[in-house]
């Protein structure tokens, strides 16, 4: 299960016992960790590379992939 999702879920009970309940847990002795997300390494291309795309493209592939690099566009 995804941290993100073991985060909702917290809250989820969090919003139940304080909101819905009226039961404090404040005052409780739970030991509660939240989740914590990896951090994701980026994969990012070698100037070579990105000079070598548009250099392999011709006509209007060339000028739309130049384009999106000139103005900074990533791929979704």
């Amino acid at each position: 299960m995804s941290p993100t999702t073991q985060n909702q879920a917290f809250n989820a009970l969090l919003f139940l016992y304080e909101q819905v309940l009226d039961i404090s847990l404040k005052n409780q002795n739970i030991q509660a960790l939240r989740a914590k997300r990896k951090s994701r390494i980026p994969v990012v291309l070698t100037t070579q590379e990105v000079t070598m795309i548009p250099n392999n493209l011709t006509g209007i592939y060339h000028t739309l992939v130049s384009l999106m690099y000139g103005c900074g566009l990533r791929r979704i």
